[in-house]
């Protein structure tokens, strides 16, 4: 909804601003001026990007009209499973982890928190880490370097998406210009026409300019923000597994282990002490 409200403010800010001003919005339609931009921009994203990322930017749209994915209820959950889990090691050992992490798509603990189970990598980083546990990784520094790491690792694999889709902004006004040329070498073979004619031909011309800054301006460079702002919030969900499991290898009890990891969260999805305590005080012990 964002997404498109956004885009509607652009077009009828633009648009409806060159019209009340007495323009003609006819002479916007050049669609071979459209064509030479955007088919030249596709292009040069394919040549400039491996197949990994061409991929990925598949289900870019996909994730600009979502959003990020984690809101407040999905940390309270997060909370809850991390404090599930240690409360868990805490009365019954360690070992008694291993049907959960080794089974995760079949683990009756997992499967109380719908909206963690549902993240693949999110899953993949908690049992690979609570393995480690069981066999023995005690080192707390060790242990950080290597979760950093792994997220270093993870926010540059999206972080290519948002410079290929950046690379788009950054070309697509220059590749106006060149649609611009193009036309202004057209009205340059129809020189003997009436002014008249010339007239249009130039301002055909010139939308190429228009289209190409419009679309970098307008579009693509807020594309590339949202994606990195989605980036960040889902770097966030992992830095507050991160938190806890740090704090629970380190001793803590669960219930100021799980404050480390609702530390970590943004203040705007950030649930409060409160709302932790009466989602854990509801949980029920797991078999």
């Amino acid at each position: 909804m964002r997404l498109i409200a956004g885009a509607v403010i652009v077009f009828v800010s633009v648009l409806g601003g060159y019209a009340a001003m007495g323009g003609h919005l006819e002479v916007l339609w050049q669609p071979f001026e459209a064509v030479i931009i955007l088919g030249a921009a596709i292009g040069a994203f394919i040549i400039g990007n491996p197949k990994a990322i061409l991929k990925q930017s598949l289900g870019v749209f996909g994730s600009l009209f979502k959003g990020p994915r984690y809101n407040k209820q999905a940390y309270v959950e997060l909370l809850g499973l991390q404090f599930s889990i240690f409360k868990l090691v805490q009365s019954k050992g360690l070992l008694v982890l291993e049907q959960h992490i080794e089974n995760p798509e079949q683990s009756d603990l997992f499967s109380r928190f719908p909206t963690f189970a549902k993240n693949h990598h999110a899953v993949e980083f908690m049992c690979d880490y609570l393995r480690m546990i069981t066999l023995g990784t005690y080192a707390v520094h060790e242990l950080e370097s290597l979760m950093d790491e792994e997220l270093e690792t993870h926010h540059q694999e999206t972080e290519r998406v948002v410079t290929a889709v950046q690379s788009l902004a950054d070309a697509t006004p220059a590749l106006g210009i060149v649609a611009a040329v193009l036309g202004v070498i057209k009205t340059m073979g129809a020189i003997s026409e009436p002014p008249e004619v010339l007239g249009h031909l130039i301002g055909g011309a010139l939308v190429g300019t228009f289209l190409g800054v419009f679309v970098a301006y307008g579009f693509f460079g807020p594309m590339a923000q949202a994606l990195r702002n989605t980036n960040e919030a889902e770097s966030k969900y992992f830095l507050s597994m991160k938190a806890g499991l740090l704090a629970h290898v380190s001793g803590y009890p669960p219930v100021i282990a799980i404050e480390f990891a609702r530390k970590a969260v943004m203040s705007e999805d950030r649930p409060s002490f409160a709302e932790v305590d009466r989602a854990t005080s509801d949980l029920k012990a797991v078999v």
